[in-house]
């Protein structure tokens, strides 16, 4: 990974795609950890994290996670999910953050040097594009370590730099004991 003390750093997270990745290495992502270190690594301007909300469940897995990120250092961005029928006659929710996370891309993109983008979805590659003929450098942070892996692969070769997560996981997942802890707790 490359990255300078003095450049300033946006961290833009597809929750989803995110959580798949880590579920595929069996990884549990401490976000406080990946939050202090990315600060550690440069001047952190912002830390956005996407998702999308089921509005008419009465509990939401996601709620205490999207509750905690909110009130420790992550700018949240969430829309209700959307509930339609496919053409099979099957109920399909969908919940795709991908116009909000690139429109937060190209507006920080002149308060940024270095994007660092948690998603290995291809149709990011042209927002990458974008951001770098702005002059910032982009890291992607996803895996090819899963089957199938995680990333793809036009967008792994327009990066700057591909940090994969399973190399991260030692500074940014939850410590063991932490894990059995909170899975006594629920």
């Amino acid at each position: 990974m490359i990255f300078y003390p003095q450049e300033r750093l946006g961290l833009f997270i597809d929750g989803a795609n995110l959580y798949a990745a880590a579920r595929a290495l069996g990884i549990d992502i401490d976000y406080k950890r990946l939050l202090e270190e990315f600060a550690r690594k440069g001047i952190l301007m912002r830390a956005f994290y996407y998702t999308a909300l089921v509005e008419d469940q009465e509990y939401s897995p996601l709620r205490p996670l999207v509750d905690w990120l909110d009130y420790n250092g992550y700018t949240m961005v969430t829309k209700p999910t959307k509930e339609f029928i496919d053409s099979s006659g099957r109920r399909k929710i969908k919940g795709n953050m991908d116009i909000e996370l690139a429109i937060d891309v190209m507006e920080m993109a002149n308060h940024l040097d270095h994007a660092v983008l948690f998603s290995g979805d291809g149709d990011f590659r042209r927002l990458v594009e974008a951001v770098q003929r702005r002059g910032v450098r982009v890291s992607v942070v996803s895996t090819t370590r899963s089957s199938p892996p995680m990333v793809a692969d036009e967008l792994r070769r327009q990066a700057d730099n591909f940090i994969e997560l399973a190399e991260l996981a030692p500074t940014i997942a939850r410590e063991s004991a932490e894990r059995e802890n909170s899975a006594t707790l629920a």
